[in-house]
Order: C-alpha cells, then structure tokens, then sequence
C-alpha cells in the first residue's frame, strides 16, 4: 500500500500544524504532576476532563480556551455531521489531525464522548437523543465516561448483574460498574444494564442506558492504582432513576449497541504516535552523555537489534491502523480488524516497557520524575503495561473475535 499524503491531505496537515502553533495556549504546559489516563490517545502530561474542571484556575481556563478553539473547526469531532458539531472529515482526514495533534504532543479533547458516545448515538440513537447530547460534546462541554464492566463481568460482559427495572416512563437502577476510566470527571454515563435476568443467551437481555452523574444514587469513588494515580473509577447504583427517554436503541437489544461503541474504541490510532515518540525518546537519551552514563547499552548489537525490532513493531501497528481507517473511508465499521489492532498494541505496549527497563537496568527503578531517566517515563510505561492485554477487552477475546469473526474458525 502507498500511504503518502495526496497533495490535498498535505495541505491538511500543514493547516493543521499552522492551527496548533497559532491556537494552542502557551499557558497549557505539560503538567508532569498530572494524573496518566490509561488512554493510549491521551498525551503525556495531559489530562483535558480533570483540567477543564480543576483547582488551577490558569489551567482550567487554559483547557477550556483548547477546547473552544477546536470547537471552532468542529475538531473536536471531527468525523461527525457537520449539523451535531463536528466537521465532517473524512475518515483519512480524522486520522491526519489526530496524527497531528499527538505529533505536537497536546491533548485531545472529550475522548469518550466524542470517539465512542457520539459515534455510537449516531448510529443507534433518536433524533431526540443527538440533539440533546451530541452538540455539547461537540463544543467541549459535556464529558462522558463507559460504564461496562463490573466485579465479575470484565471480558465475559455479558455476565453482567446490574439490574434496571422499567418503572412507569422510567427506569430504576442498581448495581455497580468498576474500571470507569476517568468516571470521576464524567458528567454523563453510557452503561449496560440487564433488564431480562432470564433471557437466554444472556447478552439478549442486557440495555443500553445513558445517565447523568448528578442523579441521586449515582457514587463514584477513584480507584488508585499501581502507580499511585487515579484513572479509573467504581460507580455504585442505587436506585437510581433514569427517563426511559435516555435508552438507546430498543430494550435487551443493548448488546449490539455496545458493539457498536466497543469497535470505535477497539480502532483507535493514538497508540502508534504514543510509542513512536517513546522510542525516540529512548534512542536520543542512550545516545546522549547522560544517557550513555546512565543506561545499559553495555550488550551492543543485541540491545540495537532489540530498538530495530521495536521499531518495526510501531510501523507495523501505523500499517494496521491505516489499514482500518482505509476501511472506514469504503464505509466499513471497524470490525475484527479492530482488535488486532488492540491486541498488536497492547503486547507492544508490554515489550516497549521491558525494552526500557532493559536499557536502564536499576536506574529503571526509579519512581519519581525528578532524577529518574526520562523523567521516569519508562518507569510508569511499565506499570501501566501490567492491565495492557485486558483494558478494552482482554487479549484472549480478541483472539476469539480474530478467529471467529475473521478467520472464521468454528467456536469450540
């Protein structure tokens, strides 16, 4: 495949890289303080939901301006209707301003909301439903956070045990969500409820629900993970009242609804650029005087032969991601294609970090950003390459979904 730029999505990038140097708000430095998402689209030292909302009055205004200067161009969404907000690129257009923004190193802005929420109302919700949500998510307004998984329903979704009774013109919710990404920033919810507990298989029981955090008997409590940071969330239910009004699609038809959102988050393309500038960080620092005093590069050829190696790894995985977005240009959804991306990216994830730990031996150890080689980059790459093969869903589901629903092989 030949994937240089045509001269019309050359002049895109460049308009592109003229927005980022005239708008982007020199104030809105990289905070190496900063809470980590374990997004691969977020960037280093970015976290826009907790900025736009935060104590820092200099930040927060400084997210707030990013946002609206984005909102400006509808490159906030870029791939929606232009009548919700968004811009109306196309699918290699997207791609091209995403490559772009995380080439500069500046934060995205409403991930969930506008990559998976929007996307998915487009496709499943009422008329009544895009008006009301997709154009807030579009100006920078309102965060979304997915509430799938649950204690005991992480990969086998469908094992899920929060119940939603329909009362009236509303429906009643209890239970519980864990993993939240990002929950406590939220202000409105995507959550799969069950809503026939006897149907069988048990996915056709299951219901595509939309809440708003500040509904009484909505709690979401940070989970801090390894690293000390908070990226992720549990969100208890407790009699929780939502407008019938707020399902999507028709009810225990929620399965095929979440697909739909699962595979727009399985083909996400921030993770090539992610561990692209990783690696060049890594090579400019081993060859560096500090570097070179600091690092174990004592093997030679075998620690080159491993940066060659991971290299090809990336290129590879920018292969695949522009394969899916050339598939989405013919108006495909991303489908199987959508998780070997996941799982290519998140095992190289998990070898990038060992590589790293390799190259700076105990110094690797290091914790804290001050004194630690590369600011401890590697360090805490490390530990969030612990959840890496199961965040999005684990890596032995999608080698089912790669065989099934890709090569077709018969289900055991």
């Amino acid at each position: 495949m030949n994937w240089d730029d045509t001269p019309e999505q050359a002049a895109f990038r460049e308009e592109v890289r003229a927005f980022v140097r005239d708008r982007f708000p020199p104030s809105y430095g990289p905070d190496t303080e900063a809470e980590q998402s374990l997004e691969p689209e977020d960037v280093l030292g970015y976290n826009w939901p907790a900025d736009r909302a935060g104590p820092d009055p200099v930040r927060r205004e400084a997210a707030r301006a990013w946002a609206a200067a984005l909102a400006e161009r509808g490159w906030i969404a870029p791939h929606w209707p232009v009548e919700y907000g968004g811009a109306g690129l196309s699918p290699m257009e997207e791609f091209i301003l995403l490559e772009e923004l995380m080439r500069a190193r500046v934060p995205t802005v409403n991930g969930i909301g506008a990559f998976l929420l929007g996307p998915t109302l487009i496709v499943h919700g009422t008329e009544e439903q895009k008006a009301e949500h997709l154009p807030p998510i579009a100006r920078g307004e309102r965060t979304w956070a997915q509430g799938f998984s649950e204690p005991g329903a992480g990969s086998d979704l469908a094992a899920l045990r929060t119940r939603a009774v329909r009362d009236g013109d509303a429906y009643v919710i209890d239970g519980q969500k864990v993993w939240t990404s990002l929950g406590q920033y939220a202000d409105w919810l995507f959550v799969l409820v069950r809503t026939d507990p006897d149907a069988e298989p048990r996915h056709r029981g299951i219901t595509f629900l939309l809440v708003d955090t500040a509904t009484p008997g909505v709690t979401v409590q940070p989970i801090v993970d390894l690293r000390g940071d908070t990226p992720f969330c549990e969100v208890f239910f407790e009699g929780v009242r939502v407008p019938a009004s707020c399902r999507v699609g028709e009810e225990n038809r929620g399965w095929y609804v979440a697909m739909t959102a699962l595979g727009f988050e399985r083909a996400g393309i921030g993770a090539t650029i992610k561990y692209e500038q990783a690696l060049n960080d890594l090579v400019a620092y081993v060859r560096s005087p500090e570097g070179r005093a600091r690092t174990r590069t004592d093997r030679g050829a075998s620690f080159r032969r491993e940066i060659a190696r991971r290299h090809t790894e990336i290129r590879v995985l920018a292969n695949l991601a522009r394969y899916t977005v050339s598939r989405q240009a013919a108006g495909a959804e991303p489908g199987f294609e959508a998780s070997v991306n996941q799982l290519f990216g998140a095992e190289l994830h998990q070898r990038l970090a060992r590589t790293g730990a390799k190259a700076f031996g105990r110094s690797g150890a290091l914790w804290e950003r001050a004194g630690a080689p590369l600011n401890g980059t590697f360090t805490h790459m490390r530990r969030d390459a612990v959840a890496a093969t199961f965040l999005g869903g684990a890596a032995e589901i999608q080698r089912n979904v790669i065989a099934t629903r890709g090569l077709r092989l018969p289900r055991s």
